[in-house]
C-alpha cells in the first residue's frame, strides 16, 4: 500500500512540475511584445519579483524538508532561474522610473524580507519545527501569487463575460494547483496541498458560466461609440447655409421617425413634396 501511494505521489509530482513549467513559461508572450516596443512601460514587475520570492522560499523550504523535497526542489529553482531572467528583461527595457521601481522591490522583497526570514528560522526558530514556519510562509506567498489573477472575476461578474479573462494561464495555474493538493496529501506534505485549487475551480466555473453569455455585438458598440462622440459642426454663417443646415437636421430627424414607427410614410413623402 506504502509503494502503490508513493507511485501515485511520484505522478502528480511529475505532473505538477510538468504543468507548473507551462505556467512559468506562460509570460514569453508579454516578454515577446516588451523587445518588439523596445519598452516596459505599461507593464508591472510586481508578478514576476512576488514569483521570484516565492520560489526561493520554497527552495528554502525544500532544503528544510527532511524527505520528498526532490520535486519541490526541481521545479522552484527552474522557477528562480527564469524568473530572475524575467527581471532582468524587465529592468533592461525598463524606463527609468519603473526601473528605480523594481529595483527598490527587489531590496525591499528579495534581500530585505528573504534575507530576515532566512536569519530568523535559524537563530529564532527550533529545528523541529523550522520546516513548519517556513511553510506556512511559502503558503501565504503561493496564495498572493496564485489569487493576483482572479482580480478580474470582479470584470467577468459584472460584464457577464469573459472576454478579459486569460482562460489559458488560469487553466494552468489550477491544474498545477490540483497536481500539487494530490502530490501534497499522498506525502502528508500539507504546506503543500493546501494551496489556492480551490479559487481556480472558482475561476474556472465562472468561465464555464459566462462563456456563452451576452456580449455585446459590432453594431451596438459602434452605436454607443458615436453616441459618446462629440461632433463639432461648423456653425452656419450665411442665410443659405442655414437654410441647408435646417433641411439636413429636418431630414435626418424625419428618417428616425420612420424608422421608429412614429409617422407614416405618406407623412414622410408629403413632408418631402412640401418642401
Amino acid at each position: 500500500m506504502a509503494d502503490f501511494s508513493g507511485q501515485w505521489a511520484l505522478a502528480f509530482g511529475l505532473l505538477g512540475n510538468i504543468v507548473s513549467f507551462m505556467v512559468f513559461l506562460s509570460p514569453i508572450p508579454t516578454f515577446y511584445a516588451i523587445y518588439k516596443k523596445k519598452t516596459s512601460e505599461g507593464y508591472q514587475s510586481i508578478p514576476y519579483v512576488v514569483a521570484l520570492f516565492s520560489s526561493m522560499l520554497w527552495i528554502f523550504y525544500a532544503f528544510l524538508k527532511s524527505s520528498n523535497a526532490t520535486l519541490i526542489l526541481t521545479i522552484n529553482a527552474f522557477g528562480c532561474f527564469i524568473e530572475t531572467i524575467y527581471v532582468c528583461f524587465y529592468l533592461f527595457y525598463a524606463p527609468k522610473k519603473l526601473r528605480v521601481q523594481t529595483l527598490k522591490m527587489i531590496v525591499l522583497l528579495i534581500i530585505c524580507g528573504f534575507g530576515f526570514i532566512v536569519a530568523s528560522t535559524i537563530f529564532l526558530v527550533k529545528p523541529s519545527q523550522r520546516a513548519m514556519v517556513v511553510g506556512w510562509i511559502c503558503l501565504v506567498f503561493s496564495l498572493c501569487v496564485f489569487v493576483a489573477p482572479l482580480c478580474i472575476l470582479r470584470k467577468v461578474i459584472q460584464t457577464k463575460s469573459v472576454e478579459y479573462m486569460p482562460f489559458l494561464l488560469s487553466l494552468f495555474l489550477t491544474l498545477s494547483a490540483v497536481m500539487w493538493f494530490f502530490y501534497g496529501l499522498l506525502i502528508k506534505d500539507y504546506n503543500v496541498a493546501v494551496s489556492s485549487y480551490i479559487f481556480g475551480l472558482i475561476q474556472m466555473g465562472l468561465y464555464f458560466k459566462y462563456k456563452n453569455g451576452e456580449k455585446m455585438n459590432i453594431k451596438q458598440k459602434l452605436q454607443e461609440t458615436v453616441l459618446t462622440q462629440i461632433v463639432v459642426l461648423e456653425e452656419p454663417k450665411t442665410e443659405e447655409q442655414i437654410i441647408k443646415f435646417n433641411e439636413t437636421l429636418d431630414s435626418q430627424n424625419i428618417r428616425e421617425a420612420s424608422k421608429n414607427g412614429e409617422i407614416h410614410n405618406d407623412e414622410v413623402e408629403g413632408s418631402h413634396d412640401q418642401k
